[in-house]
């Protein structure tokens, strides 16, 4: 993996983390970075941003921190919803001497970091100059980002966004006019291209988000489940969480984990099938995880202290911990992308993690596409695998911790 960044005179180190499990053909930064750098230090040279004291800027969706550590001498906002984002951006201003300070999982200095969910209610106490967004995959994401940056942006505010051509459609652009105002682009350079937004429609209007719907648990209750804009299947039930519910059993002593929970429906329904039962919701989404949170009160709300919500890549965090829970069943649909590549190495890591916290005879239920097949990587990690259901698109594999 390549991880020198040189650009405009500039060496900066960055990786992508957990670096140990990335391809060596990704890294830290791409083309629309090194655009809206290029654009940010013009403005910070010249015009009203150049006449400011102390201008103050806010990034949203740096994917590896590559944004911050570039511009963390001028102390800015730094927004995200993933937990890998700020471990990265974590990482990499250590590796560049930026002597970044945590303080509850939130950097404090050179930079002051907001999950997604914080952000829905930030509120500044100066004027933001500048914000500098990467367009998101999500354009639900987007347009919550955009809605939440009319509480606080001013007329004078400058936004620019950046991403690669073929993320910038017209829908992000309607977007824009929708919630900022007048909008227009920039020439493609290297396959990426810049948004200028001008705030002329700051009149504020209601999120659309939490978005909500039914479902229907094991057991045959009625599960209400919210979720936040950037949730996996956030309009409905995903076809492999159907697949899994339909096939799902939990019994009252079992330590439950959520593997990238999304909107928790599979914990929620572990609550269904078995009341006494402790349940641990584990996503690199600080929105999944809010959404865990607010359909347990949906739907449990006297279940919510057997409850535990874990932003994590995977599962280090539990792994982490001194006294690791005791998980006798790990529940898991693994992503097989990670920002705009796809890749394995998130399935493997989790099925590695899942057998190191499983205690002995605990088992790994996955459910995931036929043609990934997961039941290779499962029975070079557990020494085998039994399909417990499968249709014509998704299978569900188990395996048990010897």
């Amino acid at each position: 993996m390549n991880t020198e960044f040189l650009f405009a005179d500039r060496q900066l180190t960055l990786i992508r983390y957990p670096e140990k499990h990335q391809h060596v053909s990704l890294q830290a930064w791409d083309s629309a970075d090194e655009l809206v750098i290029e654009h940010v230090e013009s403005a910070l040279s010249e015009g009203a941003l150049a006449e400011a004291d102390n201008p103050k800027l806010m990034f949203f969706n740096d994917d590896f921190g590559t944004l911050g550590c570039w511009f963390a001498h001028l102390n800015p906002w730094w927004v995200s919803d993933s937990y890998i984002a700020y471990r990265s951006l974590l990482e990499n201003l250590t590796a560049n001497a930026l002597s970044p300070s945590v303080n509850d999982n939130t950097i404090q200095a050179p930079l002051k970091t907001l999950t997604s969910v914080d952000s829905l209610s930030f509120s500044p106490e100066n004027d933001i100059d500048m914000v500098v967004l990467k367009v998101p995959r999500a354009l639900a994401l987007l347009e919550q980002q955009l809605i939440d940056l009319q509480r606080f942006i001013t007329p004078r505010t400058q936004i620019v966004a950046t991403g690669k051509v073929k993320s910038i459609t017209k829908s992000v652009l309607a977007l824009f006019e929708k919630y900022i105002g007048t909008t227009t682009t920039s020439l493609a350079k290297k396959k990426s291209r810049l948004i200028f937004a001008t705030p002329d429609k700051l009149t504020q209007v209601k999120s659309p988000y939490p978005t909500r719907w039914e479902a229907r648990s094991t057991t045959g209750q009625s599960l209400v489940l919210d979720n936040l804009a950037n949730v996996f299947s956030r309009q409905s039930l995903d076809i492999g969480a159907r697949i899994m519910l339909e096939h799902m059993t939990v019994s009252a002593n079992d330590v439950v984990v959520d593997l990238g929970c999304g909107n928790g429906v599979l914990g929620v329904n572990a609550l269904a099938l078995a009341p006494d039962a402790r349940v641990i919701f584990v996503d690199e989404s600080y929105m999944a995880l809010e959404s865990a949170r607010l359909n347990v009160l949906n739907n449990f709300p006297d279940k919510i202290d057997q409850c535990e919500f874990v932003a994590s890549n995977c599962l280090e965090s539990l792994l982490g911990r001194e006294n690791r829970p005791a998980v006798t069943k790990i529940l898991c649909n693994p992503p097989f992308h990670q920002q705009n590549a796809i890749t394995d190495h998130i399935a493997w890591q989790m099925f590695s993690d899942a057998r190191e916290l499983l205690i002995k005879s605990g088992h790994l239920v996955v459910v995931g596409n036929r043609h990934l097949d997961y039941h290779i990587k499962l029975k070079k990690l557990f020494g085998g695998t039994k399909v417990l259901a499968s249709d014509k698109k998704f299978v569900i594999l188990g395996t048990a911790k010897r």
